[in-house]
């Protein structure tokens, strides 16, 4: 139900305007200055202004409307306003829209005309504001996905479809690239909002002073750089599913804002008091182990509790070998598709080496590793040395090859090949040793080991 301020000074205009209104639906707020209807306009949440361009000072000349509307263009609010005055004349119309009234009415006013105008005006909001949500919504490109052949999937893709449909909170944990995200596309796209928007964004992206603006918006004005409204990203996915990615990445500072809102659905705009509500599904993702930055102080545990009903953990792909070529052979055919190619096939040696090949990036890794071998490879037949992969030697000739050495010695020596693999490429590197990015640095600090 829209909510329209009135603006005159005169009671027992405010009185009809009231009573009509309210008799089609609106709710009412009266301001018999324009000094009032500004504390109003902070502290309500206004749709729509109808504005007496004049009162007390003079009855002709529509200054304190017009004073009203520079106010309102330099303020961080923005609201439709309908100028009305029983003394119009082409001046202060043109003087009134230039200030950014959307329409003038003249009073007396007829109920049908007036009416029509204030529907008129909100539906245009309304349309703007839905332009503004498209505009800055992240949508993905969902083709047609890989149909997993793997037990292991099999399995999680049935428990998924079991509460996929409900509204329950779902951290889906697992290694870099294993395809979280679209494990978060498939729960929303079997849900009840899989009509409504999906919304992700990377919580490890997000700098600590634009969270607040990133996550709930800001009202123009708010900070140096709020030059217009920012619709945050719970607004963008309202009635759909917030895709939190990355999610132990959420600055320590800011895990309380985040906590309240999971508990209640209530956040602020930057820059405004008027406290809002979401209806929001919430899933999450993360590489990182909650119970050490529990333990280290560095995530709340009600939040982890909050964010975690349901947990789901998505294998590394060496765990899903059943899918190794059939998704190798999926990425072939989407990327040919892609770039307008001939149909490639994949060589029974580099089907050998990807089998024995050890995945550090999984998922992501084999799309970027077909992608550019597809584009490469100027035969039809994609064999190893197009793919430029390394494979891991066997476990019996690593055992003849590896020294009995202290397992100090071991991960001195690992951690230094791991470096010379990636030409001092400390995040390549980790990925190589299946270590996060912070236990590759301690490493290299504990050995004194050089990362230039």
């Amino acid at each position: 139900m829209a909510c329209i301020l009135v603006i005159d000074d005169r009671s027992d205009i405010r009185l009809s305007l009231n009573l009509l209104l309210h008799d089609h639906g609106y709710d009412v707020v009266e301001a018999d200055t324009p000094q009032v209807a500004q504390v109003k306009l902070k502290e309500l949440n206004i749709d729509l202004v109808l504005l007496d361009m004049n009162f007390t000072l003079d009855t002709t000349s529509g200054e304190e409307g017009l004073a009203f509307l520079k106010w309102l263009k330099t303020s961080p609010i923005e609201v439709p306003v309908i100028a009305m005055t029983a003394w119009s004349n082409t001046d202060i119309v043109v003087r009134s829209m230039k200030l950014g009234a959307k329409d003038f009415v003249e009073k007396p006013w007829r109920n049908k005309q007036l009416l029509h105008t204030i529907t008129q005006q909100l539906n245009l909001t309304d349309l703007q504001h839905q332009n503004n949500k498209l505009k800055q919504q992240l949508t993905a490109d969902i083709s047609t996905a890989y149909q997993w052949q793997s037990a292991v999937m099999k399995q999680l893709y049935k428990k998924v479809d079991t509460v996929a449909d409900t509204d329950v909170n779902i951290l889906l944990t697992g290694k870099n690239g294993t395809g979280k995200s679209e494990l978060a596309h498939y729960i929303h796209s079997k849900s009840q909002r899989a009509k409504q928007p999906f919304v992700s964004v990377n919580m490890g992206a997000i700098t600590e002073n634009l969270f607040e603006s990133e996550m709930f918006g800001h009202k123009k004005g708010a900070f140096t750089d709020a030059k217009q409204n920012r619709i945050g990203r719970f607004e963008l996915a309202e009635n759909g599913s917030l895709f939190l990615d990355e999610i132990a990445n959420i600055p320590l500072s800011q895990q309380a804002k985040m906590l309240r809102v999971l508990e209640n659905g209530e956040y602020e705009l930057v820059g405004s008091s008027q406290t809002k509500k979401t209806n929001t599904r919430i899933i999450s993702a993360t590489n990182g182990s909650f119970e050490q930055l529990i333990a280290g102080d560095l995530f709340r545990e009600d939040l982890y509790y909050r964010l975690n009903t349901i947990e789901f953990n998505v294998p590394c792909l060496k765990e899903r070998t059943e899918d190794i070529i059939p998704l190798a052979c999926y990425f072939i055919a989407k990327f040919t598709k892609k770039y307008n190619l001939v149909n490639k096939q994949l060589a029974e040696d580099a089907q050998q080496a990807i089998l024995a090949y050890h995945w550090p990036g999984n998922v992501r890794e084999m799309s970027h590793i077909i992608e550019r071998a597809v584009l490469l490879t100027e035969s039809e037949q994609i064999s190893e040395s197009d793919l430029h992969i390394k494979v891991m030697v066997s476990q019996n000739t690593v055992e003849k090859e590896i020294p009995l050495v202290t397992l100090e010695q071991a991960e001195i020596s690992l951690v230094k090949r791991a470096l010379k693999e990636t030409n001092n490429h400390v995040p390549k590197a980790a990925v190589l040793l299946g270590l996060s990015k912070a236990s590759m640095y301690r490493r290299l600090e504990k050995y004194g080991l050089s990362k230039k």
